[in-house]
């Protein structure tokens, strides 16, 4: 498993693209162990940086621990700072933070739907992505107890993004290659290049 050590995984921040547990198989949980004190703090760790990074969803190799946990939350907030129009087409809709331990997904609808991702993971970055437009996810919670989800739209593509990352994938990897972009390129020209990309928590 893990030991809780200081200024050793689970990290505060998010890991960046080239540390080698982003590129790792991440192992499963023992169901004996969903309930040990290690599991749960590394489940607490996870919503500290989903909440400080204010993300839709965070998987534990991004906090530097190859286990297969990955956490979703898509609050009522997201509706303050995305337009109606874009939420409607993109098929997004809210979800309380719920925690999957040992995600198993089945695809239900192969239509591909392309829209652009971002990832904590890769700051300052974008792309289009094609993602399944719904999928079944089998999971257990932070009890142990197993349950299942069925996802469309924008809360598909969300889980297929963090199951992802179990696997040892990034959206890089899936990407329309020609539209990846910097989402910063239009003040780093305002600026003659004088910005800073932050790779910690905007709180």
């Amino acid at each position: 498993m893990f030991k809780v050590e200081r200024n050793m995984p689970p990290w505060g921040h998010c890991v960046q693209i080239g540390d080698p547990v982003l590129r790792e198989i991440a192992d499963e949980v023992p169901k004996e162990l969903i309930k040990s004190p290690e599991i749960q703090y590394l489940i607490k760790q996870m919503k500290v940086v989903l909440k400080d990074y204010r993300l839709v969803g965070i998987a534990a190799p991004q906090i530097g621990i190859s286990l297969r946990i990955i956490l979703m939350f898509c609050g009522e907030h997201l509706k303050d700072v995305i337009t109606p129009e874009t939420f409607k087409a993109r098929e997004m809709s809210t979800f309380p933070l719920t925690v999957f331990i040992n995600p198993e997904l089945e695809v239900v609808d192969h239509r591909k739907i392309i829209i652009e991702e971002t990832c904590a993971s890769v700051v300052g970055f974008v792309a289009e992505v094609p993602r399944n437009y719904s999928v079944k996810v089998k999971a257990f919670d932070r009890n142990g107890k197993e349950f299942q989800h069925t996802f469309t739209g924008w809360n598909a593509r969300i889980v297929q993004h963090e199951i992802d990352h179990l696997n040892g994938i990034l959206f890089t990897d899936l990407m329309n290659r020609k539209s990846f972009r910097c989402t910063n390129w239009e003040i780093v020209n305002r600026k003659a290049g004088r910005i800073v990309i932050p790779f910690y928590p905007k709180k």
